[in-house]
């Protein structure tokens, strides 16, 4: 980049350093300050651009990509899109088996992206053939060169948080943080923050948010994995129907879980409080920090940090939409449909 006139190479130079935006309306009644790791504000409009660029470029340096190769992953979307975003710059062809849970706006921005991607079941076992895993998998097995990015249960996907998402919290709150505060999902951005954060004090306090559906707070609080706890749920990115290495279990105090519909009206009251658009785990991040309120997590003295982790433009046809949300039974006298129609003028 040259930092005379601002010029970046090229969007991977963008990736990192996302702002803390302070939570004011939505937090008014909570004791404590709330900041929100805001993780829009990378060129792919999620955290996952960090892990992608760490991936790639260490298998660069090891040898393992060449010029030509294809990289192949298992994603829920965002992943999938960083990838896809760091293959163009680079010059890799790009595979993605894409969970059917991902919405529509997700899948058609891959495709945009220059991906080809295979649109798996949701709801099968992680070791059906059909499921996302398992096509990746065998797309690895048949293309020559490929390499896979397994983020799930890859150490690297920690390491990239470690090395960029955390020190960059310690720095913006000069290590007065704590709480903090993440989805989890493969695991990556709770286990690689939280191991900094921890190495600088380990009394932050970390808590991950996971779904009803889901076996990850079952397992970190018995380290037994229990398929009764698996049914379908709506939220992408979010818990587990496996158990990911790439989760550092040990460094995580406490998981809440929330639900697929009061993550989705939070996601969108986020919105229209603090102008903040931002995506359905966003929602279920916040969902988590309210309820924990509520439990007498926090206090006067609590800085609490909580990841953000994409943009809501990727859930326009999810819990934007009021159709969608009417047709998973979301709106109740309590929560309504948005009271602003769109007016034509004739």
């Amino acid at each position: 980049m040259r930092e005379d006139l601002q010029v970046f190479d090229d969007v991977l130079q963008l990736i990192g350093n996302t702002p803390l935006i302070r939570l004011n309306r939505i937090a008014n009644n909570l004791k404590g300050e709330f900041l929100a790791k805001v993780e829009a504000f990378n060129p792919g409009h999620s955290t996952k651009d960090r892990i992608a660029l760490h991936i790639i470029e260490e298998a660069e340096r090891k040898g393992i990509l060449k010029p030509g190769s294809t990289i192949i992953e298992t994603t829920s979307g965002n992943t999938g899109f960083s990838i896809a975003m760091v293959s163009v710059i680079k010059g890799y062809e790009c595979i993605l088996a894409v969970s059917s849970k991902s919405s529509r706006d997700k899948i058609d921005m891959l495709r945009s992206m220059g991906a080809k991607v295979y649109v798996c079941p949701a709801n099968v076992s992680a070791d059906d053939p059909r499921s996302y895993y398992q096509v990746a998998k065998q797309m690895h097995e048949e293309i020559k060169g490929s390499v896979y990015i397994n983020q799930y249960f890859n150490e690297l996907n920690i390491e990239a948080h470690y090395k960029t998402t955390g020190p960059e919290i310690w720095k913006q709150t000069e290590g007065k943080i704590t709480h903090f505060i993440a989805c989890s999902g493969t695991g990556g951005t709770i286990s690689g923050t939280a191991r900094f954060l921890k190495d600088q004090n380990p009394d932050v306090r970390v808590i991950g948010i996971d779904a009803y559906g889901s076996v990850l707070k079952k397992y970190h609080e018995t380290k037994e994995f229990d398929a009764e706890e698996i049914y379908p749920y709506r939220i992408e990115g979010l818990g587990k129907n496996l158990i990911p290495t790439a989760t550092d279990f040990d460094i995580i105090d406490k998981f809440v879980k929330v639900t697929d519909e009061e993550s989705a009206h939070m996601a969108r009251h986020i919105a229209k409080t603090e102008g903040l658009f931002v995506g359905y785990t966003s929602g279920a991040a916040f969902q988590g920090v309210k309820q924990l309120a509520e439990e007498g997590e926090f206090d006067e003295n609590s800085k609490v940090v909580i990841i953000f982790p994409d943009h809501g433009s990727r859930y326009m046809s999810k819990v934007y939409s009021d159709d969608w949300m009417s047709e998973q039974g979301f709106f109740d006298s309590k929560n309504e449909a948005s009271t602003h129609r769109i007016e034509f003028i004739k």
